[in-house]
């Protein structure tokens, strides 16, 4: 390879480098602790089969992630200022009041995560769960979007571990791509409660809104647009790349077709396959997924409540400039550790989490989808045909599992 063709690549990976952000921190919080229960349940329960749901997932993630970066680049505000000034304001306060008590519950199964990961290797909650949340609320309140951007940015790195952990445990490469291309078992009440469960903490609302919010902050910057629909294309690919791979060493060390019942056991399931760095693997895993999403939880929800009530919303801004955005994040946190040291079922808590936000995630794709198709929003950037047609269909996949559920508990079924 010349010096010159050298010179042109390093410029490449260093421009992509530059712009990767909001995108790859929203899709990489969504693969929370939440997430990574969740996914392990279903490697558990339904082995590979799961996979098939996180193709389709995937497509969906990459348009979300994609209307949610132009609507932040050229609308210039947050998501649900956005909506506010848009859509009629029912449907605005029946989103936000959602998204409270969804995110509520998930900055408690954040915190409650950072917890149950070091008891994995011997360090009680009552000690790692008020640390967390200090640390947490000084990621916010000290430095700049920037800093806290880089900072959740390595956070996310310990999310690989769960790469690692897919390749240790040998699966049958041939039923995996079977299983990621080919449908089976929607037919059953369980495994669709499961779909909705993985829809939720893959179509997550927070994740829409912390991208949007990211990136109009960003817009302060030079940032091109084009370059923020890489980043978000990179974050969808890497959630989607962890999520999968902790459903395939999930099934390929467990395969016992049973339910979850702690997060011991879910380490524990990779034992088989990985050996005794399984519980080291699924703990850092665990660890960095909390702790990346015990930040941005909170921080989706006080944009939204700081935006609909049309208040000052940004990182790095003095208490007395965004006292409510400030006030809604510190809550949340204090809120969420104190619950967190209680002795809850955290399976439990965590995939029912991810059941509700599985109802709210068409709601807000539908929002994503309206304001991205208007010009006066996003200018240019506006949703071509095909792209609404495809963000249509991506609308119908979310819905689905919440629709088939509601419709046969109305028929006794």
């Amino acid at each position: 390879m010349s010096a010159l063709a050298l010179r042109r690549g390093r410029t490449r990976v260093a421009a992509t480098l530059a712009v990767v952000g909001p995108g790859v921190i929203a899709a990489s919080a969504g693969n929370d602790a939440g997430g990574i229960v969740t996914y392990a349940a279903a490697g558990a329960e339904f082995g590979t089969r799961a996979l098939f749901l996180m193709t389709l997932l995937t497509v969906v993630l990459l348009v979300v992630q994609d209307m949610a970066a132009r609507i932040g680049a050229h609308g210039g505000d947050g998501l649900l200022a956005l909506v506010r000034e848009e859509l009629p304001l029912p449907w605005v306060v029946l989103a936000l009041a959602g998204l409270v008590v969804a995110n509520g519950g998930l900055v408690v199964s954040e915190l409650a995560g950072v917890g149950a990961a070091l008891e994995l290797v011997g360090v009680p909650r009552v000690v790692t769960v008020p640390v967390a949340a200090v640390g947490v609320v000084a990621v916010v309140l000290v430095g700049s979007y920037r800093a806290a951007e880089k900072l959740l940015l390595v956070m996310a790195v310990p999310l690989l571990a769960y790469v690692v952990a897919a390749v240790m445990a040998r699966p049958h490469w041939g039923r995996v791509a079977v299983d990621a291309l080919v449908p089976s078992g929607f037919g059953s009440r369980p495994f669709l409660v499961m779909a909705l469960a993985l829809v939720g903490t893959t179509i997550t609302p927070y994740m829409a809104l912390f991208q949007t919010a990211g990136v109009a902050e960003r817009r302060r910057g030079q940032d091109r647009v084009r370059g923020l629909r890489v980043d978000a294309a990179t974050g969808a690919v890497l959630g989607s790349v962890v999520a999968a791979a902790v459903i395939i060493a999930t099934a390929a060390s467990a395969g016992r077709g049973a339910p979850l019942a702690s997060v011991a056991q879910a380490a524990d399931a990779l034992r088989p396959a990985v050996g005794v760095s399984a519980t080291m693997l699924f703990a850092i895993g665990l660890l960095g997924a909390s702790l990346l999403a015990a930040v941005v939880v909170p921080l989706s929800t006080a944009y939204a409540v700081a935006e609909v009530a049309g208040h000052e919303r940004s990182l790095g801004r003095r208490l007395r400039d965004a006292p409510l955005f400030t006030a809604v994040f510190v809550v949340q946190v204090v809120v969420g550790a104190a619950i967190a040291l209680l002795p809850v079922d955290l399976v439990t808590l965590m995939v029912g989490v991810q059941v509700v936000n599985g109802v709210l995630a068409p709601v807000f794709l539908v929002f994503l989808l309206v304001l991205s198709s208007r010009r006066r929003v996003v200018g240019g950037a506006v949703n071509g045909p095909a792209f609404r047609a495809l963000a249509t269909g991506c609308v119908v996949v979310v819905g689905g599992p919440a629709l088939v559920l509601a419709v046969l508990s109305l028929v006794g079924r």
